[in-house]
């Protein structure tokens, strides 16, 4: 029998579940079960539970329906478990380094404690100083081990359940479990409090609470605050047959009713019911009030009283005063925007057009990626939707014929986004545009992130000098209803370094929907435009941008580099897209594609890939063509910009650190041998999951026609797509 479970529920937060689990498999104290709570097997999160199940035993997965709510989670993860202590953690916090150890020696010396409080870390979503809340109300504990019943201010029915450790023969003995519905921690906590007999704390922090940015789920407005009567009835009840010391039930009421109290004084927790609740609470005030008891002083004492009375209209005038100050404070002044856009500012006053989309790519470089896939796609599937292009003033040419456009920054290009109910981008909207009620804002993004992205790159100093404003980044993230995905990772770090309210569409990238549906005249006839000589290999060089550079650099001697690899050897430079407008670099070894509008083309024509970083190899994989990673500057690269992964150790082929090995690779024909196809392999299995050929279909489908997600095609699996020929495999045939 281990010494510790530790049940990590998961819904909601897979993008930081293997911090979670990695700040509890990396604890010195290593006598422990860990159990994560999933979904279903299918789960976002079920797929980083069963690696790191695979990789240590002591890792146990369970599941949970996500109607089950989290006390759901919590009580499967219980009944799953075989360890003497049982703690919970939250799947985006922390548990401290050195927290087990702690924890075991302190019940050591208060042997046969049921509950052992611990304080902990409350960290801002972001940035700021962690806060310690739990510290002053442990303070007023005892050293050593005691009986909750002596101690008049039952603190740990005011801590959350994850700052606890608590003895699992203790909870069964009891029978103790999570109540259903929302507020499930004052109600666990509450029971823990009124069932213990024999407690002790710990003096420091033992897990890192990390707020979440939407903050408290308990906070927003809605029904579910009426379930918060349904704890408070729970724990008092259970109080009331208990035979609890009179002042440690007073104190008990206090901490409850004080918690209700919030939630009536806060008029827009309660959009309706609000009078039902009042009169509910007030019900269960005097039902429960215990003898003796005396009214707080102050304000609350007033609410106290008027509660106890049900006297619900001097509630409202209370209440109204409150409401009225703050309305009085809102009133003040504020600087007006979007000054300079007043035709903006008046289409903002016309109703939303239901049949107009505006799309952008890369803050309007032209016609490219995921948005103009989709727009493609919309103008075949969904004809009665007006679908306009933004591009910015010279890149018009980049426009396929009849695509109706508009110049960013222009008087139109403004009142088309007012009135679109329909913006799609794979960047960010301009920061004056609006999020209007009932418009839908569909984020595409445009890579799979090896590369710190989002506030992820807030730690990262060279990099977050030149990324703005975090807190504007977060304002444009608001305004997404939708985020595209191409794969497990992407769904994950989009998670972490975008958090927001928005929905996760797993249904690939439009973009990469070519590589499926591509035939070989395509190819050939791709190869015929960019020049590429008849019967050569040509080899896509691609490396991505560096954040230290103040220009583009190709890091590798490109001539030299054919004259090594191989007579039959061209080379196809692709810069960044941020160097897409400089000096062509061609000669009769060297084809400079920068400037070429599609990224996709520039793939299908190259018989095989080098890159360092550049998130192009993910797309390049679905291809199933040769990927060679230069690496000659990886330490540098994690280090300053900050990475997700160890790309050296699951690369998508071989990995050269120098010119020299680079060409070898070539020369001696490994880039194309069977080791790097088994690397490859693994890589297409990782990061081309939802990528089939039909992403398009299925964004215009559910996001422009509003169709149900179990109506949209179903992905393709991997090993039944027929990527595009390779013309090198033409050849050869």
């Amino acid at each position: 029998m281990p010494r510790f479970s530790i049940i990590v529920p998961s819904h909601g937060v897979s993008g930081r579940l293997s911090q979670a689990l990695d700040s509890v498999l990396a604890q010195s104290f290593d006598d422990l079960e860990l159990i994560p709570v999933c979904d279903d097997a299918e789960a976002p999160a079920a797929e980083v539970a069963a690696a790191y199940a695979r990789r240590d035993p002591r890792v146990r997965p369970v599941y949970s329906p996500p109607s089950a709510g989290l006390s759901g989670a919590r009580n499967t993860g219980t009944r799953a478990a075989t360890g003497a202590y049982v703690l919970f953690l939250d799947g985006d916090d922390l548990l401290l380094p050195g927290a087990l150890a702690a924890v075991d020696a302190r019940l050591t010396e208060t042997a046969g404690v049921d509950v052992l409080h611990g304080e902990y870390e409350r960290v801002p979503w972001w940035e700021g100083e962690p806060a310690n809340p739990a510290a002053p109300l442990l303070a007023k504990a005892p050293k050593g081990a005691f009986d909750p019943a002596m101690v008049p201010e039952p603190f740990g029915s005011r801590l959350p359940a994850w700052s606890a450790v608590y003895r699992r023969a203790f909870l069964t003995e009891h029978e103790l479990a999570f109540p259903e519905g929302h507020f499930t921690d004052l109600g666990w906590t509450g029971l823990v409090a009124v069932a213990a007999r024999r407690a002790a704390v710990l003096r420091r922090p033992l897990v890192r609470h990390r707020a979440r940015r939407q903050g408290s789920r308990l906070n927003l407005p809605g029904a579910h605050q009426h379930t918060l009567l349904d704890q408070v009835e729970l724990v008092l009840t259970r109080a009331a047959g208990a035979d609890l010391p009179a002042a440690r039930l007073r104190a008990l009421f206090d901490q409850l009713f004080t918690e209700v109290l919030k939630t009536a004084s806060r008029p827009h927790r309660l959009p309706s019911g609000h009078r039902r609740f009042f009169r509910r609470a007030a019900r269960l005030h005097r039902r429960h009030r215990p003898a003796g008891h005396r009214f707080p002083g102050g304000s609350l004492g007033v609410q106290h009283r008027l509660l106890a009375a049900g006297a619900y209209s001097a509630f409202r005038v209370l209440r109204g005063a409150n409401r009225a100050a703050a309305k009085a404070a809102a009133r003040l002044p504020r600087p007006r925007m979007l000054r300079t856009r007043l035709r903006y500012a008046r289409a903002l006053r016309r109703p939303l057009d239901p049949n107009l989309a505006v799309y952008c790519a890369y803050w309007g470089r032209g016609y490219a990626c995921n948005p103009a896939a989709i727009h493609a796609k919309a103008r075949e599937l969904a004809p009665h939707i007006r679908s306009v292009f933004l591009v910015e003033a010279g890149q018009q040419h980049t426009l396929p014929q009849g695509v109706e456009h508009a110049v960013i920054g222009s008087h139109r290009s403004w009142e088309l986004l007012a009135r679109a109910k329909y913006l799609v981008n794979n960047a960010n909207f301009a920061e004056g545009v609006v999020k209007r009620p009932g418009s839908v804002h569909l984020q595409t993004q445009h890579g799979t992130p090896l590369k710190t992205m989002g506030v992820d790159q807030s730690t990262y100093p060279v990099v977050a000098s030149r990324s703005g404003s975090f807190t504007k980044l977060l304002g444009r993230v608001d305004r997404w209803d939708f985020n595209l995905s191409s794969n497990r990772h992407s769904t994950q770090m989009w998670e972490r370094a975008f958090p927001g309210s928005y929905e996760q569409l797993e249904y690939g990238y439009p973009r990469n929907d070519v590589y499926c549906t591509a035939t070989s005249e395509d190819v050939a006839r791709i190869r015929r435009e960019l020049g590429v000589p008849e019967g050569r290999t040509a080899v896509l060089y691609a490396p991505t941008h560096r954040d230290w550079a103040d220009g583009f650099e190709t890091g590798l001697d490109l001539e030299e580099f054919c004259r090594a690899a191989g007579d039959d050897v061209v080379v196809l430079l692709r810069a960044h897209y941020f160097y897409d407008r400089g000096t062509a670099r061609s000669s009769d070894r060297i084809i400079d594609v920068t400037a070429h509008r599609s990224a996709e083309d520039v793939c299908l024509a190259a018989d095989a890939l080098i890159t360092d970083y550049s998130s192009i190899m993910f797309d390049y994989a679905n291809l199933d063509r040769p990927v060679v990673i230069y690496a000659d500057d990886w330490e540098v690269y994690r280090e300053t910009r900050g990475v997700y992964f160890d790309l050296m150790a699951t690369p998508p082929g071989p990995v050269a650190r120098t010119p020299e090995e680079l060409a070898r690779i070539f020369r001696e024909g490994t880039y194309a041998g069977p080791e790097s196809r088994e690397l490859r392999a693994a890589f297409r299995e990782r990061f081309c999951q939802f990528d089939d050929g039909r992403a398009a279909e299925r964004v215009v489908r559910r996001v422009l026609l509003g169709e149900p997600p179990e109506a949209l095609p179903q992905v393709i699996p991997l090993a039944e797509r027929v990527p595009a020929p390779a013309a090198a495999t033409l050849v050869r045939s």
